[in-house]
């Protein structure tokens, strides 16, 4: 799992070199600035209400989207609570930024699995899951890798652990990579807030 979050982070970084756009403000960043990458897309998912959600719902808001799923031991749970620490650190802020949780296995994250499991971190995260189709749709859209290992109901699913922060305006501008601290996302969130 370390060696594909290191090689995704650098081919990224690489992808982020020569995607960056003039029309967007610049900032001043943590992670990586992807603005003008040639990825992502509204999408629309089902949320852990059983309400379609859609990207594009948020707009006017800074978006935080990262795909992981539930029975995950150590990536997703502590990403999930480096977001939490982030968003109780943005303060008032924070009201200004939705945190999407897109799960890499619907078969087994229905949106009862996700209800138990996102608002664990903070009641205004949101889950997301769908059909396997429309999930992988999704993350093909942004180029995460997701691969179940095992068989039986005890598989795990190795998978691309970098997350992606969207501006106000709906646009993808940075790439988080797994391990970036609370304080670090914080900092990318505010420039996107401003």
């Amino acid at each position: 799992m370390r060696v594909l979050t290191a090689v995704l982070s650098a081919a990224f970084f690489a992808l982020a070199l020569g995607a960056c756009s003039p029309s967007a403000p610049p900032l001043e960043l943590k992670g990586t600035d992807i603005t003008g990458a040639e990825l992502g897309g509204d999408f629309a998912l089902t949320d852990q209400q059983g309400k379609r959600r859609a990207l594009s719902d948020f707009k006017g808001k800074a978006v935080a989207l990262f795909f992981g799923y539930t029975h995950c031991p150590d990536v997703c749970p502590t990403t999930m609570a480096e977001y939490a620490a982030a968003q109780k650190a943005l303060g008032g802020d924070g009201a200004a930024v939705q945190v999407l949780f897109v799960t890499v296995d619907p078969e087994r994250d229905t949106p009862a699995v996700l209800a138990r499991y996102v608002p664990h971190f903070d009641p205004g995260f949101l889950g997301l899951t769908g059909t396997p189709a429309e999930v992988r749709t999704v993350t093909e859209r942004f180029k995460v890798v997701a691969q179940k290992q095992g068989a039986g109901a005890d598989y795990t699913v190795d998978h691309s652990a970098g997350s992606y922060l969207f501006d106000r305006d709906g646009r993808l501008r940075v790439y988080v990579p797994y391990g970036t601290p609370a304080d670090a996302i914080a900092h990318d969130l505010r420039q996107l807030l401003r």
